[in-house]
């Protein structure tokens, strides 16, 4: 028999474009799925017989926020660092270690959660691990969040994250064969890194040198496709947005300034631009000397900044869709500061808070194609739930620290995260 809550008392934001405030409403559960939205006024103490009633006072319940690109492999301390090429050898060679490296995964993964994230979308890890962590949630061994996994993504020799978090490509054939190798263990995406990256950069103002081919992105979007999959793809300069667009990914992740083509591709391929604040702004923002950088990353870092924020403007201009997502596992970006990006938007994008939260919400979920199942506060959809105790259209810094999370219908209660002093600090000082 499925477990009933009922959510009394509450002011919902239902998470769409035009959401405002609901007032004293009751919000009903019955297992995953929310069955009945109403006035709590309305709300008998007969039609909540056998539910567990959980009064709200008047607190603020919108969807879960869905975090669109996450990694799972680090904390994103300013100590900790993604992985070497040895370690991620070792990692995937030794039954172990990679034991080790699932439960650590799943440890973060479950601190998305109680931050009020209640879905991610992985962009690279090693190996298998993350979809093995996604089967145990599912499989209810486990508590986290809803993932959508990449596992590993594919590169090419010389490339972003090549040999650690992706598969090294030598031609199209191999493209379609490292495809069809992650596609074994039935990932929800596929991840390909079109280009280098800010901290792999060697040249002043050129971070997003074009590593993969046109060729080599279409023979792995036509794989993928083929295979029913979608394809995100990290993307910093303008030249890299091009090939991946032409080459056919669903979604470019990061971006640069935008030019008249790049806007011409994006409304003919019907791709979306995920925008990522969050790991640019350490870069660019904070003082090389406390995020263990050089001045030849503060500067590619402001210039990978000003391009996700460049096109995130001009697509919401031209009508293209945006997502939000953290990067999770960079420098100075946790798994729990999925809110901060929200701010971010707000703060540089110059969109309104609600905007934000729809975004972050159901404007996410359209993107990884599950806003059937999740994203918004309607009936039939999945009890994915964040509840805060003041008005976030006010000020999204309420969202930091949630009151209760609803995850997949299981309710956290005055959940927890161990928060890093020295992040925060600095962090702050950028909203």
């Amino acid at each position: 028999m499925f477990k009933k809550t009922a959510f009394i008392n509450c002011t919902v934001l239902n998470g769409t474009k035009d959401m405002a405030p609901q007032e004293n409403m009751s919000v009903l559960v019955e297992g995953k799925k929310i069955t009945d939205i109403k006035k709590s006024i309305d709300t008998s103490i007969d039609d909540l017989d056998g539910y567990e009633v959980i009064d709200l006072g008047g607190r603020y319940l919108l969807p879960g926020l869905i975090n669109l690109h996450v990694h799972l492999a680090g904390s994103g301390a300013p100590s900790s660092k993604i992985p070497s090429l040895e370690e991620a050898q070792k990692i995937t060679s030794d039954p172990n270690l990679k034991a080790e490296a699932v439960k650590t995964c799943a440890d973060y993964a479950k601190t998305q959660l109680l931050s009020g994230t209640t879905t991610i979308r992985t962009v690279g890890d090693i190996d298998n691990v993350v979809s093995t962590v996604r089967n145990k949630i599912n499989a209810g061994e486990i508590v986290g969040p809803r993932i959508l996994a990449a596992d590993m993504a594919i590169s090419v020799p010389g490339g972003h994250m090549a040999g650690i978090l992706a598969y090294e490509a030598t031609s199209e054939e191999e493209c379609k064969e490292l495809v069809r190798k992650v596609a074994e263990n039935k990932p929800d995406l596929i991840k390909l890194m079109v280009t280098g990256g800010v901290l792999d950069a060697t040249v002043k103002g050129e971070p997003g040198i074009l590593r993969m081919p046109y060729e080599y992105v279409k023979a792995c979007c036509d794989e993928a496709h083929k295979l029913g999959l979608k394809v995100a793809a990290h993307v910093e300069s303008p030249e890299g947005v091009k090939v991946a667009l032409k080459g056919g990914v669903d979604t470019i992740e990061h971006s640069a300034k935008p030019d008249d083509e790049i806007i011409k591709l994006f409304k003919e391929t019907g791709a979306s631009d995920t925008c990522t604040i969050s790991p640019a702004i350490p870069l660019a923002k904070l003082d090389p000397e406390l995020t263990g950088s050089t001045e030849l990353t503060k500067f590619n870092g402001n210039v990978v900044l000003e391009g996700i924020i460049s096109s995130a403007k001009a697509a919401l201009e031209n009508g293209i869709p945006v997502g939000l997502g953290t990067d999770s596992a960079c420098p100075f970006v946790t798994q729990y500061d999925m809110w901060r990006e929200l701010a971010y938007f707000k703060k540089f994008v110059g969109v309104s808070a609600s905007f934000a939260i729809h975004t972050a919400t159901l404007g996410n979920a359209k993107i990884a194609g599950i806003d059937k199942e999740t994203g918004s506060i309607e009936v039939g959809k999945c009890a994915d739930m964040l509840i805060v105790n003041e008005n976030p259209l006010d000020d999204l810094t309420v969202l930091r620290n949630p009151y209760m999370v609803v995850g997949n219908g299981n309710v956290i209660k005055e959940p927890k995260v161990d928060k890093i002093p020295v992040i925060e600090e600095a962090l702050d000082g950028q909203l």
